[in-house]
């Protein structure tokens, strides 16, 4: 993750900007920097690496200015170099971004066309050359702004200082998080309210779609029509801790938003966007000297792993192994030298695994995991980590851990394609372009929240639940089911479609839900058979699919979730969100304790 901060203030901001980016260096630490306008001049000071190499920079030049921005980078495109680091600049503004612009490549050969130079390999700087243009048009900042939003594509954050405007920041969001800070005579934007704290306690998180026009002493937000907005304003008591719900009810309501973020970062770390080819010092494992994969995880990780299986061996024709941790040693199965152990654990602490992992090393195997916690035990035994991004997940019930795990899954799946010559460098960079391409349709998924509550009020009436899938639909229809007991407390199992008929078929009735997960795929026909089978037994199917899924169905419902049409690749990543919210509003509903569900911990480290 990226780490913004904006201040328009009344004394010197350059250190408070290294103040709160030193709250945000968790968010990213590739690189930092910070842009100030001084008697309207811009100037900025950035630094590779650590913040503490920005902060010896600022000594050694010092910068001035009561109004400016900051950032602490975690690299999307391009490398983590100085010239790579924001603030981008033009003669007329300084941007700092969070997120991915997706459309960049396009949008920088109109702006080349147009005659616009560029300095960096980074996608934001597309941002800063497009306003720059509009501007140029004769534009105001705020017009600017105004025009040039529509054109980007992706999930983001800006924050944008523009020259000659001592009393001007703009910021904007769409997906990636963004609050504004309210002080006496003095504005603020954050990326974090954790960057927000020593500054003040009064904030309003902005919407999808806002963006907002600060001052010194006013904040005006708008939404994504441009029409004047007004949001709430609330004092946040928890902003002096690492995390906060900020104006969600639940953690994991929370947690289920910040997906296009930290998958776009999770992505990042191991995939180049800009040149379409996944990161060899992210990989650092050679897949053609592999021949087998043993998988083992618990619980939703198991799920996770379960599509990732999918993956190695379409996309690398690698074979793999997939055990659940806490039955993996019992099993004794034989393994060889030439293959890799992958464990996958949220924690890295979780007890059946951390166990399996020590059974592999003691036959001899190279051990590698998949884990959010790098300093953890699973991370400390291993010979090779995969960390995802996820930051802090305090919700029991996994969601961005899980997502985030299917990105770091898919990931290597290509580099091991790539490494075992089952894919060439278009292919490569189709899947890459596929991926980069998550963190815009997460966003849009999480728009059909609405929806999904008016149906939860349905599941929250009954005491069983199915879910069916196909393919990798097939894990994610137990990790929907998994879902649902886990905080619900209704009884759920998810199933394979194809396997309807071998017994769960004698479960359905007209009290029954079925939640089928369907997207318009080379299997789609065969599960739209199993639908109408449920349908002949009066079922009440709930169908979780696409536009021409939707018209192809031909299958009456008692509601269909129609998701964006997607590349096959990413939408185990998209269609957990729908199975995600229809258990957490579902919980919500029902009024069990969402965040902290009877009987569960959030680690297992017992066996």
């Amino acid at each position: 993750m990226c780490g913004i901060i904006g201040i328009v203030g009344v004394r010197p901001v350059a250190p408070l900007l290294v103040d709160a980016l030193k709250r945000l260096e968790y968010r990213g630490y590739d690189s930092a920097g910070v842009a100030t306008l001084e008697d309207g001049a811009l100037d900025r000071r950035r630094a590779e690496g650590k913040l503490v190499n920005l902060e010896k920079r600022l000594i050694a030049e010092p910068l001035e200015g009561t109004i400016g921005i900051g950032h602490t980078r975690w690299a999307t495109h391009g490398a983590p170099t100085e010239r790579n680091a924001h603030p981008h600049a033009t003669e007329k503004l300084a941007v700092v971004h969070n997120g991915i612009i997706e459309n960049f490549a396009e949008l920088r050969s109109a702006l080349e066309a147009d005659g616009y130079l560029f300095q960096t390999d980074t996608d934001t700087e597309a941002v800063a050359q497009l306003l720059t243009r509009e501007l140029d048009r004769g534009r105001t900042p705020v017009e600017a702004v105004r025009e040039s939003l529509p054109l980007l594509r992706g999930a983001f954050a800006l924050a944008i200082l523009f020259t000659g405007e001592d009393d001007l920041l703009i910021g904007a969001r769409r997906g990636s998080p963004l609050a504004i800070g309210y002080g006496d005579g003095e504005m603020f934007l954050g990326s974090d309210a954790i960057a927000l704290a020593p500054f003040t306690d009064t904030v309003t998180y902005l919407d999808d779609g806002d963006w907002a026009v600060l001052t010194r002493n006013s904040a005006t937000i708008y939404d994504e029509k441009g029409t004047v907005v007004s949001r709430a304003i609330q004092k946040s008591t928890g902003t002096a801790l690492l995390v906060n719900k900020g104006n969600h009810r639940h953690f994991m309501e929370k947690e289920i938003h910040e997906q296009p973020e930290v998958i776009s970062h999770t992505l990042a770390h191991y995939l180049d966007f800009t040149s379409g080819k996944t990161r060899a010092e992210s990989v650092p494992v050679d897949f053609s000297k592999i021949d087998r994969l043993a998988i083992s995880a618990c619980g939703t990780a198991f799920y996770a792993a379960s599509i990732g299986k999918y993956w190695f061996e379409q996309i690398a024709r690698l074979p793999v192994d997939l055990d659940i941790a806490s039955e993996f040693r019992y099993r004794e199965m034989p393994l060889s030298k030439d293959s890799l152990a992958l464990f996958v654990s949220q924690s890295g602490e979780t007890a059946d695994t951390l166990a399996s992992l020590r059974y592999c090393r003691s036959q001899g195997l190279n051990i590698s995991s998949i884990v959010n916690v790098k300093e953890s035990t699973i991370a400390r035994e291993s010979n090779v980590v995969f960390p995802t991004l996820a930051g802090p997940e305090i919700g029991v019930a996994s969601t961005k851990a899980f997502t985030c795990q299917l990105s770091v899954l898919a990931s290597l799946a290509i580099a091991a394609g790539k490494d075992r010559g089952t894919i060439d460098a278009g292919e490569e960079q189709r899947l890459v372009r596929h991926l980069s391409e998550v963190p815009r349709f997460a966003n849009e998924v999480l728009h059909l929240s609405p929806q999904i509550e008016a149906v939860c009020r349905e599941l929250m009436q009954v005491k069983h639940v199915l879910y069916l899938g196909r393919g990798t639909s097939f894990p994610l229809a137990m990790e929907g089911a998994l879902k649902l007991k886990e905080i619900s407390y209704i009884h759920a199992e998810g199933y394979a479609a194809g396997e309807l008929k071998h017994g769960p078929i004698a479960l359905i009735d007209e009290t029954m839900p079925v939640i089928v997960i369907a997207p318009h795929d080379r299997l789609y026909e065969k599960t739209v058979s199993n639908m109408q089978e449920v349908a002949a037994r009066g079922g009440r199917i709930i169908l979780i699919t696409d536009a021409k899924g939707a018209a192809d169905a031909n299958v009456k419902t008692l509601d269909t979730i129609v998701l964006p049409d997607m590349p096959e690749i990413i939408a185990p990543l998209i269609y957990a969100l729908p199975v995600q919210m229809l258990a957490y509003y579902t919980a919500v509903f029902m009024g069990t304790d969402v965040d902290q569900p009877r009987n569960l911990a959030k680690s297992v480290t017992v066996e």
